[in-house]
């Protein structure tokens, strides 16, 4: 038998011969994270219509379904939210919201959240055009609106609304101001897009799961609002019984907080990481 020595030293040697390199890093630096957000928006960018769309059916729904387990957990802790009210925003926000984001991001779909910093930043590194943008915008909002509502649907034809949790959520949400909707979905979808960016840096799924978890469980637990899990929660509540409109829906929530997570992506996510990685610290050169 080799001694114990030697049979590590062999062990060693071929580990450095397999990969001289040496272990590749779990996660990217900052720069390179900014990177690989820069090549998904592109291929974004560059998408079908109908995919556009279809992905973004996918995204409504799967969000919607971390909204609906946020308010079936989170929102059924009604010992919890008089005794220690901090406790059940960090349960509300743990579980739901962050599954949904998960599933969007391992299983393929398009979030028009995350796409306006991702196709924002592909259009700052000269990668794609202010017009493939808007497409991807449009149809991928339509499609998580309607992916939404029709998960809604089917929950109404399954028996399981009359959630009560879902009513305070919804009259809580559209009873803010025009300028308090907007200015948490700024912070909303800062934090959703950083979510999305840690995720993209890390090649592992565990990282994708802590990376998506802290941030989305926080914006959550701290209140802010985030338009295409709006578009879950204040239909489910109206259709549990809220006298809430679909113009209160609209204008009191939706249209505010879109604007909010369109100003949170675009400009603190993809604006300012394009200054400091990309071609608008540049002066627009490569």
């Amino acid at each position: 038998m080799w001694p114990t020595d030697k049979v590590l030293h062999c062990a060693v040697v071929c580990s450095v011969a397999a990969n001289p390199l040496g272990p590749t890093p779990d996660v990217v630096p900052p720069a390179q994270a900014y990177q690989k957000i820069v090549d998904l928006g592109t291929g974004k960018a560059k998408l079908d219509v109908w995919k556009t769309f279809l992905f973004g059916l996918l995204a409504g729904a799967y969000v919607g379904m971390g909204a609906l387990l946020a308010l079936t957990v989170g929102g059924a802790c009604p010992g919890i939210l008089q005794a220690n009210p901090g406790l059940q925003k960090i349960v509300l926000g743990t579980f739901g919201l962050p599954f949904g984001l998960m599933m969007v991001l391992n299983c393929g779909a398009e979030l028009f959240t995350g796409n306006t910093a991702m196709v924002t930043a592909a259009v700052y590194e000269g990668k794609a055009t202010w017009g493939q943008l808007a497409k991807n915008w449009v149809f991928s909002y339509l499609g998580n609106l309607l992916g939404s509502i029709g998960l809604v649907y089917l929950l109404v034809q399954a028996g399981t609304v009359g959630n009560p949790t879902a009513l305070s959520v919804a009259a809580a949400k559209t009873s803010l101001t025009f300028g308090q909707a907007f200015l948490r979905g700024i912070l909303a979808n800062w934090l959703v897009c950083l979510a999305i960016w840690m995720a993209t840096a890390s090649s592992s799924l565990p990282g994708k799961i802590i990376g998506v978890w802290l941030p989305i469980s926080a914006f959550v637990a701290m209140g802010f609002e985030h338009s295409v899990a709006n578009m879950f929660f204040i239909p489910f509540g109206m259709a549990s019984g809220s006298s809430i409109t679909t113009a209160q829906f609209l204008t009191a929530n939706l249209i505010p907080v879109t604007l909010g997570n369109i100003v949170g992506g675009a400009f603190c996510v993809a604006t300012i990481y394009s200054a400091l990685y990309g071609r608008l610290g540049n002066g627009g050169k490569d």
